[in-house]
């Protein structure tokens, strides 16, 4: 099969890049500087730039934060979990999207995409480890599992609130679409949201679908006595489905919401729902619209399998979208018009043919939409995994796209669909990046950290020219860590949030940044902070500030504005002050360097005076070591409050990742400072892959007067590796 689809791609390399006359030359990445603006963005997922350089950026875990460049702090604006709704976290819910109104400086609406608390079952650590209350069952044997089964009917949902000062007023939340989600179960619930320049909304939205027992391939597991979470045709192959698609509303100044004209289906279409623009997504995790054209620009993820399978489908590709009219692109039986999967029965283990991608039909009977589904639109980028380095040609061939081979900094899949430049000459930021940009989507990989400039067939902006290195992967690169997040600013300056190296929790590596281009060699000086001490149980606490490694690239002169206690207003301008501190509390430090042409940047430190972050220790063993997927392995977790607090083993919280490569998907979760996780037996797509268990341990404190405190530890095990043995 591998055969055959190479030759149908070659077939096909012609129509990838239009001829034009010239390709554009883009500045390299030595134009460019990175300016971090938040090194403690939580587990960062989405920003939006707002009109005056203010940043908003959220994290999974609920905190959304505002990070204001007159001062360089940090502040809270809002954290979901002390919303109306409250805040559900398995698996990979939690808050995804956040994006500005349109009309953002007349209404100052803030969206947020979230997963609301509601009556979802929670694990229930008394019970020990023999049950978890908090997963969905895999299989459905019983009338009583057909019942638990209902009480993990949940949604997302898209709301709407008041930006006062720094702050989201959660008491005015519009609730404008939910979007339903089978919680207890992994996995993909995307959740970008975008505006057009006509001022409709987009939303991209997951299959919703567990991708760990499918060998890799399509999840297409229709068994009666089956968690429908394992077929992903009852939601991206189904018309009369929100989810694995990409929406566009139009939302009115009541909260509600219109369809716009243009839509896949129109409203009042039997079995269709009007908010679908495009479907057959997996994961269309990052999108971004250009506002000029309106043109959609999409990265979604496939399944995992390593190489092709006659008797299943192809190997795992990524792949990139310009979508300009609606359409179907094809998951979950195909990747490409050819590159399709094989109808697998999952009951008898029998194969038979391979899906029709011209014409896809959905005969599951999880699908409530149509059974003729819309053609399928090819995708206009598509890449694989590379060759071996140790074994030159063994993996998929590049194929028609090598240039998303160059400069890797690691070899899986992760494509995210990044935004469009708009250049305007009147902006008269020193930092904006230049003209050739303009109108040319960015592509960024959340694996092999770099980014692309896919230069488009300029006026017109409707077929992919030619592909370019802007940010090579690897540690020395801009991008040095799984980029989460891009966007423009109303400066013209990129925008992005990093993930960092770990899993579901804040890394050292996250953080929230700003990427100028550089003009007549005129730089943004390099602040650097350190104290001593950073914390005491009981004040007073005085603290030796230090600026020592804070440099200017050009030379220039500079001086420095430090905030102690995070007021808004200078308390030294000193470069190695002290301070202290009388009153407990917790406090970012932050100094903010100006050179001479008026640059400036920030960077903090935390000083925490009274209740002091727990420490939390997670040892994972194996009663029969070594590790192996499927093991029922043991956990215990050591709380070590320096305060002397009384630990509640009930919030403390223990969580089961699957890791692949650099990314992870959350399996479990239980409470309890001991206990038992059932680790799933391994697909066998993934065997022999780079995969690996994460367990992950947090607890927050609960001290009375004072502000809550969080600690986290994480343990990785390998499989043939004995837990707990360097």
């Amino acid at each position: 099969m591998r055969t055959a689809a190479k030759l149908a791609c070659l077939l096909v390399a012609s129509l990838a890049f239009p001829a034009v006359a010239g390709a554009q030359d883009f500045p390299d990445s030595s134009r460019f500087q990175k300016v971090t603006l938040n090194d403690r963005p939580g587990e960062p997922m989405s920003l939006a730039v707002l009109p005056d350089g203010r940043v908003l950026h959220s994290a999974r875990t609920g905190e959304i934060r505002m990070h204001n460049p007159r001062t360089g702090l940090n502040t809270l604006a809002a954290d979901m979990r002390e919303s109306p709704e409250g805040l559900y976290l398995h698996d990979e819910e939690g808050v995804q999207g956040i994006a500005l109104d349109p009309r953002f400086q007349r209404n100052r609406w803030v969206y947020v995409y979230y997963s609301p608390r509601l009556d979802t079952p929670v694990d229930d650590p008394a019970t020990g480890g023999a049950v978890n209350e908090g997963d969905a069952p895999f299989n459905l044997e019983t009338e009583e599992d057909r019942q638990r089964l209902e009480l993990f009917e949940g949604y997302l949902l898209l709301s709407r609130f008041k930006l006062v000062g720094n702050e989201l007023d959660l008491d005015s939340e519009q609730q404008i679409l939910r979007v339903p989600s089978d919680r207890g179960i992994c996995c993909h619930v995307g959740g970008k949201i975008d505006f057009d320049g006509e001022g409709n909304l987009y939303l991209s939205t997951g299959d919703d679908t567990n991708p760990f027992e499918s060998e890799g391939y399509s999840p297409i597991d229709e068994r009666e006595t089956r968690n429908p979470a394992f077929d992903a045709q009852r939601t991206s192959a189904n018309t009369n489905d929100l989810r694995g698609k990409i929406l566009r509303i139009r939302v009115t100044s009541g909260g509600d919401y219109s369809i716009p004209a243009g839509n896949l289906f129109r409203p009042g279409t039997p079995r269709t729902r009007p908010e679908i623009y495009a479907m057959g997504f997996r994961n269309p995790f990052r999108f971004a619209v250009d506002k000029k054209s309106n043109n959609v620009y999409v990265g979604d993820y496939s399944p995992d399998a390593d190489e092709d399978d006659p008797n299943r489908g192809p190997a795992g590709y990524g792949r990139w979208m310009l979508i300009e009219r609606p359409g179907n692109y094809g998951w979950p039986y195909c990747f490409t018009r050819n590159l399709g999967y094989v109808d697998y029965d999952f009951e008898t283990e029998e194969s038979g043919d391979e899906f029709n991608c011209l014409r896809p039909r959905n005969d599951s009977p999880n699908n409530t939409g149509r059974r003729q589904l819309p053609d399928m639109v090819n995708p206009d980028v598509w890449y694989s995994y590379p060759d071996d380095e140790d074994e030159p040609g063994t993996g998929p061939d590049p194929g028609l796209f090598p240039e998303l081979f160059e400069d890797r900094g690691g070899d899986g899949i992760g494509p995210m669909g990044g935004p469009a430049y708009d250049f305007r000459a009147r902006n008269r930021s020193e930092t904006k990046w230049p003209r050739v940009f303009d109108g040319h989507p960015l592509f960024y990989e959340w694996t092999r950290d770099y980014v692309k400039v896919f230069e488009l067939n300029r006026p017109n902006g409707n077929e992919l020219a030619e592909i370019h290195n802007l940010f090579p992967g690897g540690p020395n690169g801009i991008i040095q860590d799984n980029p989460m997040d891009m966007e423009f600013g109303p400066d013209g300056a990129l925008y992005t949030l990093e993930y960092g190296d770990g899993f579901f929790l804040e890394t050292p590596e996250a953080q929230l940044s700003r990427i100028d281009f550089v003009r007549r060699g005129e730089y943004t000086p390099i602040p650097r902070v350190t104290a001593n001490p950073t914390s005491a149980l009981t004040p007073p606490l005085t603290v030796n500030f230090s600026s020592a490694g804070t440099r200017d690239p050009d030379g220039d002169r500079f001086v420095y504005a430090w905030d102690f206690d995070a007021d808004g207003r200078v308390d030294s301008r000193q470069a190695n002050p002290t301070f202290t501190y009388t009153e407990r509390g917790i406090y970012d430090a932050t100094l903010r360097v100006t050179d001479t042409s008026g640059r400036s940047a920030s960077a903090s430190v935390r000083i925490i005076v009274g209740n002091q972050a727990p420490v939390v220790e997670l040892t994972i063993t194996d009663p029969s070591p070594p590790f192996n997927f499927g093991d029922a392995v043991n956990f215990t977790v050591e709380v070590t409050d320096e305060a002397e607090q009384p630990v509640n083993c009930a919030n403390v919280s223990v969580a089961y990742v699957l890791g692949h490569d650099q990314h992870g998907h959350p399996q479990s979760s239980t409470a309890g400072c001991s206990g038992t996780i059932q680790t799933p037996a391994l697909d066998p797509g993934h065997a022999g892959e780079n995969v690996f268990a994460v367990f992950v341990a947090s607890y927050t404190d609960q001290p009375e007067g004072e502000e809550p405190q969080t600690g986290s530890d994480e343990v990785v095990v390998r499989p043939g590796e004995t837990p707990g043995e360097d």
